[in-house]
C-alpha cells in the first residue's frame, strides 16, 4: 500500500462521518450525499498523488464533495424550469472551510445526521443499522454480525431505510425537544453499538478498533453537551468511560487476549473510572435507572474491585436482575449467567445457558458457546468443553478471539 493509499484509508476511518454530514447539509438526500462523498475519495486518489496529502484531509474531501453537489444541482437546471433552493453558498476557499471544520458546525451536523437516521418513521433495527453504516462508517458485514443476520439481508435493510427517509421527506435537523423521547434511545443504542464494535471488533486481526472507540466516546460527550439533563446520556457516557479504561490491558505485547482476571489493574485509567463512577452515582440518585445507567453501574463495580476475586458478584447479579426488567435481552441473560457462576457455581449457570440455547435467539452468537465451554472447563468436563470451544471457534471472525479460543480448545483436548 502506498503512502497516499494509507492516507485515504485513514481519512475514510476518521473523516467519513464528518464529510458525509457536511454534504447531506447541502443535498438533503442521503443516497446522493453518500455517492458524492465516495466520488470525493476517488478524486483524492488521483489528486493526492499529484499534489501530496493535504494537511487537513477532511477539509479537502468536504470541499470536493460539496463542489460535486453544486455541480449536480447545476446540471439539474438544464432539465428543470425551477428547483428547490438546496445548495448553500459554495465554500471554495480552504481558509473558509478550515473555520467550518474547526468550529461547531461539523459536530452539530454529525448529530443532525444521527437524529435523521434515527427517525421513528423507520423500524428500530433499520434506524440503528443505517446510522452505523452512514454516520459511523461501520461495514455492512460487521453490522450484520451484530444483528445476527446475513450480510445481504442487512444491505437490503439499509437500502430500504435510505429510500424510506427520502420518500418521507424526513428533515435534516436535530429534533425539537418534544420529538426527543421517540429518538433518544435509538441514538444512545447506536453510539453504544459503535463503541462495542470498536471495543471488540467483530472481524479483523486486532481486538480493538481505536478509531471507532474514540468516535463513540466523542459522540457520547457531544450528546451530553446537547442534552445535559438526560440521565440515560450520563449512563451511556459512564459505561463507555469505565469500559474503555481497561483498553491498554486487554491484550499482551503479542496481541493475545488477557481476560479480566489477568489484567494489570494498576494500568487502568483511574481518571476515566472516577468520572464514570460519579456519573453513575448522580444518575442513580436522580431516580429509577434505565438500561444504560444499570450497565454502567455493573461496569463500575468491576472497575472499583481491588481484584477479580474481590468483585461484589452478588451485587452484580442484583444489577443484572434490574437490567433484565428494563431490557429483557438474551445477551443480558447470558452476562447474568456468567455472574451467577461466580456466586452459585458453574453448574447453576450452565442450566441458565441451556435455557438460552433452547430459546434460539442467540444462535450464531459465538459468546454463548464460548461461555458454555468455560463453565464446562471449570467443572472438569473437558471433552464437552472442547466441543463447545469448537462451536465458538466456528462462529468467531476476529483473529484475536479465534486465537484465544483455539488455545483453550488445545488445552481442553490435551486434558
Amino acid at each position: 500500500m502506498t503512502d497516499v493509499e494509507r492516507a485515504i484509508a485513514d481519512a475514510y476511518r476518521r473523516e467519513w462521518a464528518f464529510v458525509l454530514a457536511a454534504t447531506v447539509r447541502v443535498t438533503h438526500d442521503l443516497d446522493l450525499a453518500e455517492e458524492l462523498v465516495q466520488e470525493a475519495f476517488v478524486s483524492a486518489l488521483d489528486g493526492w498523488r499529484r499534489t501530496g496529502v493535504p494537511a487537513r484531509p477532511g477539509a479537502w474531501l468536504t470541499t470536493i464533495a460539496r463542489r460535486k453537489a453544486t455541480d449536480h444541482f447545476r446540471r439539474q437546471e438544464a432539465f428543470r424550469s425551477r428547483i428547490p433552493l438546496l445548495v448553500e453558498p459554495d465554500v471554495t476557499e480552504m481558509d473558509d472551510l478550515d473555520a467550518l471544520v474547526a468550529g461547531e458546525t461539523i459536530p452539530d451536523d454529525r448529530l443532525r445526521l444521527i437524529f435523521t437516521c434515527c427517525h421513528p418513521v423507520l423500524p428500530r433495527e433499520a434506524q440503528i443499522a443505517l446510522t452505523l453504516r452512514l454516520v459511523c462508517g461501520v461495514g455492512t458485514g460487521d453490522i450484520a454480525r451484530a444483528f445476527l443476520v446475513p450480510e445481504a439481508t442487512m444491505a437490503a435493510r439499509i437500502t430500504r431505510a435510505k429510500k424510506k427517509i427520502s420518500a418521507a421527506g424526513v428533515p435534516y435537523r436535530v429534533p425539537a425537544a418534544s420529538e426527543l423521547p421517540d429518538r433518544l434511545d435509538a441514538v444512545l443504542t447506536v453510539i453504544h453499538l459503535l463503541f462495542t464494535t470498536g471495543h471488540t471488533a467483530p472481524s479483523g486481526d486486532a481486538l480493538v478498533r481505536d478509531d471507532l472507540v474514540d468516535r463513540a466516546l466523542g459522540l457520547a460527550r457531544l450528546l451530553r453537551e446537547l442534552m445535559p439533563d438526560e440521565r440515560q446520556v450520563w449512563g451511556l457516557l459512564a459505561l463507555l468511560l469505565v469500559t474503555d479504561a481497561r483498553r491498554a490491558t486487554r491484550t499482551d505485547a503479542d496481541g493475545r487476549i488477557l481476560l479480566l482476571e489477568e489484567q494489570d489493574r494498576t494500568r487502568w485509567d483511574r481518571a476515566a473510572i472516577a468520572e464514570g463512577h460519579q456519573l453513575v452515582l448522580d444518575a442513580m440518585r436522580a431516580g429509577r435507572p434505565g438500561k444504560f445507567v444499570l450497565q454502567a453501574a455493573i461496569a463500575s463495580l468491576h472497575a472499583q474491585a481491588p481484584s477479580y476475586a474481590e468483585t461484589d458478584w452478588a451485587q452484580v447479579v442484583v444489577l443484572y436482575d434490574e437490567l433484565l426488567k428494563v431490557w429483557p435481552s438474551p445477551v443480558v441473560s447470558l452476562n447474568r449467567a456468567i455472574a451467577v457462576s461466580m456466586v452459585d457455581g458453574p453448574e447453576t449457570a450452565l442450566g441458565e445457558l441451556e435455557v438460552l440455547e433452547d430459546d434460539g435467539r442467540l444462535d450464531g452468537y459465538h459468546y454463548l458457546p464460548a461461555a458454555k465451554a468455560d463453565l464446562l472447563r471449570r467443572l472438569g468436563r473437558t471433552a464437552e468443553a472442547a466441543t463447545a470451544y469448537r462451536a465458538a471457534l466456528d462462529l468467531a471472525d476476529n483473529d484475536a478471539e479465534r486465537a484465544f479460543l483455539a488455545g483453550r480448545l488445545d488445552e481442553a483436548t490435551a486434558a
